[in-house]
């Protein structure tokens, strides 16, 4: 009997972390949905998988996250792909520099909405799937930022502290039933995040680093979760 196929989701998966996730699991086999605001990135994102994985199943959407209704979309149209969740990665968000004291009035409410508000209402949206499977891994891209706070990190310091704590909450209300819950924290990352910055690439992790690590996590067995995985660049924070 033909093993039934596994299934990814990824949120903001048409670049960065998000694609180097998402392309680590399609070269697995997995079966891959993810969505972007920018249609145009999700386009050229199915030609180049299917270029270099031709067999690969993805399935997009474009959305933005930032928006109760569109998240609710972006998971509808999730369950209309598959009945089964093996992997969900919350990755949906973006990095907007500036200090509490300076930054534009409604800077905080747009970071909330972006970096935690799409990973709660995608997670709760998606976990009937995962409770009933009583099983699967739940990944959530937080950052060094939910840990250390640092000048000209502002609000967005502020929600990556917020997503860290939601996954908290979410691993004691998941671990009985089956379902793993990990928090990735990456360090600088040669993302668009970075772009304009003048410092050499080999200062940066790259992002397939991430997704390897990502993958090693959910490769453990189903006794073991890593609860928190810290990554840094080798000479540490920029």
């Amino acid at each position: 009997m033909e093993e039934e196929a596994k299934w990814i989701v990824v949120t903001g998966g048409s670049k960065g972390i998000g694609k180097a996730i998402l392309e680590t699991f399609l070269a697995e086999g997995f079966y891959g949905i993810t969505c972007a605001r920018n249609g145009q990135d999700l386009i050229r994102l199915k030609e180049e998988m299917k270029e270099g994985y031709p067999d690969c199943q993805l399935y997009t959407l474009q959305a933005d996250l930032s928006i109760k209704k569109e998240c609710v979309l972006f998971s509808d149209f999730v369950k209309g792909a598959t009945t089964r969740l093996d992997v969900l990665v919350n990755n949906a968000g973006y990095f907007l520099p500036g200090q509490l004291q300076n930054e534009h009035d409604g800077t905080l409410e747009n970071m909330l909405n972006a970096n935690l508000g799409s990973a709660y209402h995608v997670t709760r949206a998606l976990l009937p799937i995962f409770t009933e499977q009583a099983q699967g891994h739940i990944f959530t891209i937080c950052s060094t930022a939910s840990i250390i706070p640092y000048v000209n990190g502002g609000s967005y310091c502020i929600s990556k502290y917020a997503l860290l704590g939601f996954n908290k909450v979410l691993r004691e209300e998941m671990k009985h039933r089956g379902i793993r819950v990990t928090s990735v924290l990456p360090g600088a990352t040669l993302t668009d995040s970075w772009k304009g910055v003048d410092l050499p690439s080999e200062r940066f992790m790259k992002p397939q680093d991430i997704a390897k690590a990502v993958l090693a996590c959910w490769r453990l067995s189903d006794h073991t979760v890593v609860e928190e995985l810290l990554l840094r660049p080798q000479l540490g924070d920029i």
